[in-house]
């Protein structure tokens, strides 16, 4: 017997305008329950306007956003509610403020202390590194221990989907392969869905389950990841060959 997939998020017919100009052209993708899926294509294809106008951040110009199958206008803190996080590209952590401090704000909706507390330890048990600089101003952590902190800040609301601008940027390779392998850690352990934009395909695509290939702000390719990896298409829209 085959299992129906549970879809949590759907983009319909979504365009985005900045200005005069379109960020995304009628653009349709879901994310199911427990999977992680890849957005991937040149700079300006519209990868990283995908998850904010998913959380609120874009403006949307038509379409529509579902959550579990209902429509949904984006807002920040509601989505936050709904149970979506999202981690922008850039490592933006609160430097001046302790590892602590800093997860204490990424469970803002915890308004239980004791419950807020208990997530700050479940969280450095996925992460120890952050379990040992607990009181450590994190503006000292290092490029890796920092996008670690990123990541865990906005897995304490518990999410049941993540949106992950860029996670390998401005790292050396050896401590981006660690930051994948914590983000396929999490989804295979708390089976949360994932998005994420990557400008690293190698990366993406060997932790990912599917892939939406962008060009132009258009979905130009999607399938699995096996076999866009195996195909001719990434090669094309980044030697300029796929329009």
């Amino acid at each position: 017997m085959i299992m129906k997939k549970e879809i949590l998020l759907q983009l319909q017919n979504i365009s985005v305008y900045y200005g005069g100009v379109k960020a995304l052209d009628s653009v349709d993708i879901s994310l199911d329950k427990g999977e992680i899926v890849a957005l991937v294509g040149p700079n300006g294809a519209g990868k990283s306007t995908i998850l904010k106008a998913i959380f609120g951040l874009a403006p949307i110009h038509s379409g529509k956003v579902l959550w579990h199958e209902k429509e949904i206008e984006p807002i920040p803190h509601e989505a936050a509610q709904r149970g979506i996080a999202f981690i922008p590209q850039g490592r933006r952590v609160f430097s001046h403020l302790t590892v602590e401090e800093n997860l204490e704000i990424g469970g803002f909706i915890l308004k239980d202390k004791h419950k807020l507390n208990r997530r700050i330890e479940e969280i450095m048990e996925t992460f120890p590194i952050l379990r040992q600089k607990k009181k450590a101003k994190s503006g000292t952590l290092s490029g890796g221990q920092q996008q670690m902190l990123a990541l865990a800040r906005g897995l304490m609301t518990d999410p049941k989907v993540l949106l992950f601008d860029e996670p390998s940027l401005g790292l050396a390779p050896k401590i981006a392969k660690e930051v994948f392998a914590k983000i396929k850690e999490i989804n295979e352990k708390h089976k949360t869905a994932i998005m994420v934009v990557e400008h690293n395909i190698k990366f993406s695509l060997k932790i990912t389950h599917r892939a939406y290939v962008l060009n132009k702000g258009e979905i130009v390719a999607k399938d699995t990841s096996q076999k866009l990896l195996k195909s001719d298409v990434l090669e094309k829209i980044f030697m300029g060959k796929l329009v």
